[in-house]
């Protein structure tokens, strides 16, 4: 996970360099593609003419160029030619001429006999790096200098206030200038490729602004990178505050149990002392423990199995029968395949208290508390047998079940008073290995 967590950041900052260097580059690879195939058909070499008078090359800054001769002629370069021959402006050329290709257009340069008074050598092209190769080394550079300016602007992740985001635009000032010294440009007279801060031409403006293109698109992703980070750890704070929320309002619902359950335990405890009865007491106490260590125990841990629930309920049924002797009994009748089924803890306590609290029990009229299932339900049911003398009732136990169960199992459960037998329906979860 903490792996997981370090690079995180890494895939989504290199898939967003790949797209800025192919979005900056797509100019370049489209025109090679349309010179692929929209070359100009070869002239018939016998329209060629020679001219051995010398003119002086006068390049435009959209890359055309026009061969000026001294009578005031002028012969039409291709931009194609001009930059595969690597000419410049003001070089003095001698050289075959085509015809135009149309009536009112200029003759075109063919072939270049001579170059500022040396022969021109053709071998020297062969020497120039290919416009693939030249586009493959654009296409990196400008994925490397993407990448990295991604990932010091995403480190703001952690920090998400706009000055900390403006502060690491200021470390990427140092580093974006760095990086624009050491591109890679293509010299115009040799063709060989070198670092900008080797060339010439240092303030380019097609690559100042191919340049500033993937600096400012790095620096706006690079906000929203922050953005999306920021909202998703709201959004994981929330969700860590709700069960936080969640937990503690469960254990106030416990804390309303065990006040309750403690004193009717000691008043049972005394009644056992005072009349002498010692192995019963000592019982009482064992059984009494072991309904302490299971309320301390599972009452942390939200769902204990149906079969934990039930060794609950013998041992805190004892210290009802030594209170009732004869007066309570329990039906259960649970499906095995049910008994690894869960349900929060400390789920019978108080539907017993109720049944207990609320009904009259005697010998000629004890109370049968049935415990049973219903498919994937555990049903909890008694007869109605009201005390004569009411008993007020608080709410407290049937409201907190409901509370328990809503906050720990996520569905309600079911209470049916028909006026002869209360009943409730808990719906069961699965096992947790299921």
């Amino acid at each position: 996970m903490k792996l997981r967590s370090r690079y995180s950041g890494i895939v989504p900052n290199l898939l967003v360099a790949v797209a800025i260097s192919l979005v900056v580059n797509f100019s370049y690879l489209l025109l090679l593609l349309v010179e692929r195939n929209d070359t100009p058909p070869k002239p018939d070499e016998t329209l060629i003419v020679s001219r051995p008078e010398e003119g002086t090359l006068s390049v435009n800054p959209d890359g055309h160029a026009y061969l000026v001769y001294p009578d005031g002629d002028s012969v039409y370069v291709t931009q194609s030619r001009v930059r595969r021959f690597s000419l410049a402006d003001g070089d003095r050329l001698v050289g075959d001429l085509e015809p135009p290709r149309s009536q009112s257009g200029h003759p075109q340069l063919a072939r270049i006999a001579r170059r500022n008074g040396c022969e021109f050598d053709y071998s020297t092209l062969y020497n120039r790096p290919s416009e693939g190769y030249q586009l493959m080394l654009q296409l990196l550079y400008y994925l490397v200098v993407s990448f990295i300016l991604l990932l010091i602007l995403s480190r703001s992740r952690r920090n998400y206030s706009a000055r900390g985001f403006a502060l690491l635009c200021l470390w990427c000032v140092p580093i974006a200038a760095a990086l624009y010294l050491v591109a890679p440009v293509t010299e115009w007279h040799t063709g060989r490729i070198r670092l900008n801060f080797m060339g010439g031409r240092l303030f380019d403006y097609v690559l100042l602004l191919k340049y500033s293109f993937v600096v400012v698109v790095s620096v706006l992703y690079g906000r929203i990178y922050v953005l999306v980070s920021q909202q998703r750890a709201v959004e994981l704070e929330n969700e860590q505050l709700k069960n936080e929320n969640l937990t503690t309002r469960y254990n106030m619902l416990v804390g309303q149990i065990n006040p309750h359950f403690f004193f009717n335990s000691l008043n049972s405890l005394a009644m056992l002392v005072r009349e002498g009865e010692q192995q019963r007491a000592l019982t009482y106490i064992d059984r009494l423990s072991y309904t302490f260590r299971y309320i301390l125990q599972n009452g942390q841990n939200m769902l204990v199995s149906v079969e934990e629930e039930l060794r609950f309920l013998e041992a805190y049924a004892y210290q009802f029968k030594v209170r009732y002797e004869e007066k309570l009994f329990f039906d259960i009748a649970v499906e095995p395949r049910y008994r690894s089924w869960r349900l929060p803890a400390l789920t019978l306590q108080p539907l017993i208290d109720n049944a207990v609290k609320h009904n009259a029990l005697t010998s000629a009229h004890p109370l049968r508390i049935a415990i049973r299932t219903e498919g994937d339900r555990l049903v909890v049911s008694n007869p109605l047998s009201p005390k004569l003398e009411k008993v007020a009732s608080t709410g407290i136990g049937l409201e907190n079940l409901r509370n328990r169960w809503h906050l720990i199992a996520d569905c309600p459960i079911e209470v049916v008073d028909d006026g002869e037998r209360f009943t409730v329906r808990l719906p069961l979860q699965p096992p947790a290995d299921k």
